[in-house]
């Protein structure tokens, strides 16, 4: 049984604790991870362990080499931008940024839609994001809430844009991809803060590369976010109500900020940890922005902030309505 990672065994024993039979959990978890993920045989196999009591998943401790002390400070870089690169971490830390992707990969990072999250999650982040999104799809095909959300997130837009082209290669797990061509650290860069929803854009900003987002500086912006909404969508405050959607990371989870939506009266969309997936701006909005700055050098904060104008200008409703709406297909997955 060994064979079957202990992320699909934690998926297993939560359908079980459900009441699903083997055949139902084996189609669900083939539908996410792929036909090949397990067989309704395995599956039956762990459903007569787990009815004979046994619920231990966990896979045996691994013998390894101890990590350096680089570790615990290439893992705060993480915590704080989750966007980060491993060229940018090694430059700060002054190490070779194949030792910055091996530590990452040994703590059990990978990057997922260019953002940082553990390789394999938590029993309670799987149950936490089955849930979640089983609670929000029931929600929506009761009472459909996709238009009353505003969703906002960050991300880095840097003035010098190297095109990666990555060749797909088979190796050993853990072996970093192989890649022709690797762009080096990019000093100029600024952060895009936007918040939008299925109409288009709501508000944005853009800050500069060496301020760091605080819950100060984020309740400040919810502020100028909520003046944006009462101008432009004012059938949110006085109707229908804001659905809000952001991350996890700790400027957005602080008390401060709890307080300060509490204040706002919007309500706090709910999201599991660690799923950029299930982030409109990063499976959407941030893509397609990267595509349009790929390969392209901007000459200044100007003309980043130029480019970034007329990107969301130039996008029709469609756009933007197709990015909200993927949402109920997202959590379907799970």
């Amino acid at each position: 049984m060994s064979e079957i990672s202990e992320e699909i065994r934690y998926v297993m024993l939560f359908y079980y604790k459900k009441g699903k039979n083997a055949a139902q959990t084996c189609r669900k978890i083939c539908e996410v991870y792929g036909a090949d993920a397990v067989s309704e045989r395995r599956t039956q196999e762990w459903f007569v362990r787990f009815r004979s009591g046994n619920f231990d998943i966990k896979d045996r401790p691994r013998s390894g080499r101890p990590v350096t002390e680089k570790v615990d400070e290439i893992l705060q870089l993480v915590e704080q931008d989750r966007h980060v690169s491993c060229q940018e971490i090694a430059n700060a830390l002054r190490i070779n940024h194949v030792t910055v992707w091996n530590h990452l990969k040994k703590a059990g990072y990978a990057k997922k839609l260019d953002v940082w999250v553990p390789y394999e999650l938590t029993q309670r982040n799987l149950i936490d994001r089955i849930s979640i999104s089983e609670t929000l799809l029931k929600r929506n095909e009761i009472d459909p809430f996709l238009k009353q959300i505003v969703t906002g997130d960050e991300k880095w837009i840097k003035y010098k844009n190297i095109i990666r082209i990555r060749k797909r290669s088979w190796g050993k797990r853990g072996e970093p991809p192989q890649t022709t061509s690797k762009p080096g650290l990019t000093a100029n860069k600024m952060m895009l803060c936007v918040w939008w929803d299925w109409k288009g854009v709501v508000h944005y900003e853009v800050l500069s590369h060496d301020l760091t987002i605080n819950s100060e500086l984020y309740c400040s912006q919810l502020d100028r976010l909520h003046e944006a909404i009462k101008e432009k969508r004012p059938e949110l405050i006085n109707r229908k109500g804001v659905v809000f959607h952001h991350d996890n990371v700790r400027p957005h989870t602080s008390l401060m900020t709890r307080q300060k939506l509490r204040e706002l009266g919007w309500e706090v969309l709910m999201h599991p940890p660690y799923s950029p997936d299930l982030t409109p701006s990063d499976y959407h909005l941030f893509r397609f922005l990267q595509n349009s700055l790929d390969g392209k050098t901007l000459t200044d904060k100007r003309a980043a902030e130029n480019h970034l104008k007329k990107f969301f200008a130039d996008k029709p409703q469609k756009f933007y309505t197709d990015g909200i709406m993927k949402l109920p297909e997202k959590w379907q997955k799970f």
